[in-house]
This record gives C-alpha cells, sequence and structure tokens, in this order.
C-alpha cells in the first residue's frame, strides 16, 4: 500500500514540476520565434512570432495599384495566414510533445 506523501508521490510532484518548467520554457521560446508568412511569391510578407504576435508587415511597392486595391488585401490576407499556419505549426511542434506528456492539449494548439 503507497502512503500518501510517501517517495511515489515525491517523485510525481517532481515530474510534474519539471513539466511545468519545460511548458514556461517552450511559451517564452515560442513568444520570440518568429515566422514568416508570404502571398504573391513574396510580394507580400508577414512576420510574426509564434505566439502570433505581429511583428511586421512587408509590401513590394510592384503591388500597390490604387485601381486593384482589392488584389493587395486579398495578398495580405494571404500572408497572414500563412504567418498563422507556420505559428501554428511550430507551436505544435514545440508543445506537442509536453501536452501528449500531460495528457490533454492546450487550447489553441493544433
Amino acid at each position: 500500500m503507497v502512503q500518501p506523501g510517501g517517495p511515489d508521490m515525491q517523485m510525481i510532484m517532481q515530474q510534474a514540476q519539471a513539466m511545468q518548467q519545460q511548458l514556461l520554457a517552450a511559451q517564452a521560446e515560442l513568444a520570440e520565434a518568429e515566422v514568416t508568412g508570404q502571398a504573391g511569391n513574396g510580394l507580400v510578407k508577414v512576420t510574426m512570432t509564434a505566439a502570433q504576435e505581429v511583428r511586421s508587415v512587408a509590401i513590394d511597392p510592384k503591388v500597390v495599384d490604387p485601381e486593384d486595391v482589392e488584389t493587395l488585401q486579398d495578398l495580405v490576407v494571404g500572408a497572414f495566414q500563412d504567418a498563422a499556419q507556420k505559428a501554428a505549426d511550430l507551436q505544435q511542434q514545440k508543445m506537442g510533445p509536453l501536452a501528449s506528456a500531460l495528457g490533454g492539449g492546450f487550447p489553441g494548439l493544433g
């Protein structure tokens, strides 16, 4: 019979603490890691962190046409979607193993 607070419980608590530290480290890494999404063969680029904080938007002047704003808008949306997918993929790569180890998923991941 296992006694409450015995060696097994201490081991479980140590493992939980280690997992929490790994989770915090992965979250910090995602907050700094950058991904770049693009559309129109690189005419529009969006850079964001893997935590989906937008850092920059770059638009090639060739695609700026006052007579065709809709195309530019579509390219910006496409670049954001590409960047968001790359961010989600990186989140899954970093957090997925931790989520599996903890026996559950994290909201908004993968």
